[in-house]
């Protein structure tokens, strides 16, 4: 079977012939690149922190039902739920954790935002071949850096599934004080009840031309009013919002979910009056950025992405997909509503926070978050021990951000990722070097712009793995290579990555 018969589109679905074609793309890193098996890729690993523990994690990625307030749908999930095991380790453990595939289709599992060795990353063909139905394979990675991360499958669309789950690293060290720890995963949820993630893409890839009946051109790019959006089939129009810009999301979600649960059917957490919470606040969702708020409470946040910040107080926290906060919080006495704001789609998220059984219960959309600006990675600033050391730069990358809803193009400088030639238009860098990264927004809207392998620091603001670029914006950051390998970068909306807006960073051999 030859490569070039298959569809581009075929391929980034995962649908049938995938693995062949994985097989035929299989990456060699090219003439002046790494592979993800090269031997400095080992050496970095070697120079990691360990401990010498290990903790064992067993995953079975496999079709499920699950409950949504009375309300089944079939989907696919990590260990038969959504979301996935809370996978916790220590800084320096080595997680080992034993994929089988029990999906119709290939799969992986990416580590989001952790700093591991590249072989094991999770994307094909850029880091390993894909897990065949019926196959298990094995990752082992050590954890170096403490925070808040979370898995998810990096093939076609699956992540808008219910394949994902949160990993949390444990500093033993920890300098904060807290009663709890409690992982919010935030979701927007469409599968095995409108669509499948696969059909919505389908349906996107028609482009502008065919979607008639949604108001125009000026709905979907952005030109509704703000929260009054309107539903056509699978996608929506006019999902404008101040906060991104615009245009804030062209897929119709019927669920916004807290830890796997519907706001008819929440989840509640439970704590005493005056104690401290720690919130790992997770945006899982495929199209959605969520403005998180818990009603009486002031929120201090103190990560993001896993890295510490110097503590900033809000009402709210607003999160792209991808992207991570740390929040605490110092309960109330009472029950209050925990929610989850679809930004721009008129919906939301919701679960309960309750320290006083004979208060009454909060309902959905009982709460109206408090007029103020959410905290954003704007206005935070990195800790003086995360801040990277002042030197010169090395080399400079510019990245556009390109392509439009128009033929729905998404594209990194205008090149449209081709998982058969995924090399090319990679940009490289050289172990050791410091870069600079100009990511130029040249699109109508936001994007929540991600690099593997690595975290990078905003102009005069926080370590981040995942950061919004607002429309016709530009982010600059710097990037220390210190992780070598091949790397992807691309945007975390999952339907403008499967639509090409993804690249390659590539380490040069020495």
């Amino acid at each position: 079977m030859n490569s070039s018969n298959l569809t581009r589109r075929s391929l980034l679905l995962g649908g049938a012939g995938v693995a062949t074609a994985f097989a035929l793309a299989a990456c060699t890193g090219g003439p002046n690149l790494l592979t993800a098996t090269s031997a400095p890729v080992t050496a970095a690993e070697k120079a990691r922190r360990r401990t010498g523990r290990t903790t064992q994690v067993q995953l079975t990625a496999g079709k499920t039902d699950i409950d949504l307030a009375g309300r089944t749908a079939s989907t696919w999930a990590y260990n038969g739920h959504v979301p996935g095991p809370t996978i916790r380790a220590t800084v320096g453990d080595t997680i080992h954790a034993h994929v089988t595939n029990q999906l119709p289709d290939d799969t992986t599992v990416h580590w989001h935002g952790i700093a591991l060795r590249n072989d094991m990353d999770g994307v094909p063909p850029i880091t390993q071949q894909p897990i065949a139905p019926g196959s298990s394979y094995d990752y082992a990675f050590t954890a170096d850096a403490p925070g808040t991360y979370w898995y998810h499958p990096h093939v076609g669309p699956q992540l808008d599934r219910g394949l994902q789950g949160p990993l949390v690293i444990e500093d033993p060290h920890e300098p904060l004080g807290y009663d709890h720890d409690w992982v919010l995963v935030l979701d927007d949820w469409l599968d095995g009840v409108t669509a499948t993630p696969d059909q919505v893409l389908a349906d996107l890839k028609k482009g502008m031309s065919s979607m008639t009946g949604m108001g125009g051109m000026s709905g979907m790019m952005g030109g509704g009013q703000e929260g009054t959006p309107t539903r056509n089939g699978n996608l929506l129009s006019g999902t404008s919002s101040s906060l991104l810009g615009g245009d804030a999301g062209d897929v119709y979600y019927p669920y916004y979910l807290i830890n796997g649960r519907p706001a008819g059917d929440p989840t509640i957490f439970t704590a005493k009056p005056a104690q401290r919470v720690r919130l790992r606040v997770i945006n899982a969702g495929g199209d959605t950025a969520f403005r998180f708020s818990v009603g009486g409470h002031r929120l201090t946040v103190t990560h993001t992405d896993g890295y510490p910040v110097n503590p900033v107080e809000g009402d709210s926290i607003l999160l792209g997909m991808g992207e991570r906060y740390d929040a605490i919080i110092t309960v109330a006495d009472g029950a209050f509503p925990i929610v989850a704001e679809a930004v721009g789609k008129a919906n939301r998220g919701f679960a309960i926070l309750r320290s006083n059984p004979g208060s009454p219960t909060p309902t959905a959309n009982g709460y109206t978050a408090p007029d103020t600006s959410p905290v954003t990675a704007t206005v935070l600033s990195a800790t003086s021990a995360d801040t990277l050391q002042r030197r010169g730069i090395d080399r400079r990358i510019d990245i556009a951000l390109t392509g439009g809803m128009m033929k729905y193009d998404w594209s990194v400088n205008g090149k449209v990722f081709d998982i058969n030639n995924p090399l090319d238009g990679a940009y490289t860098v050289r172990e050791g070097e410091r870069v600079q990264l100009t990511i130029a927004n040249q699109t109508m809207m936001w994007h929540p712009f991600h690099i593997h392998g690595h975290t990078f620091q905003l102009d005069g603001g926080p370590r981040k793995d995942t950061a919004i670029v607002l429309p016709h914006r530009t982010l600059r950051v710097l990037l220390d290579a210190d992780n070598p390998g091949l790397w992807m970068t691309h945007c975390h909306n999952v339907y403008h990555a499967e639509s090409g807006m993804m690249a390659v960073l590539g380490y040069e051999k020495s």
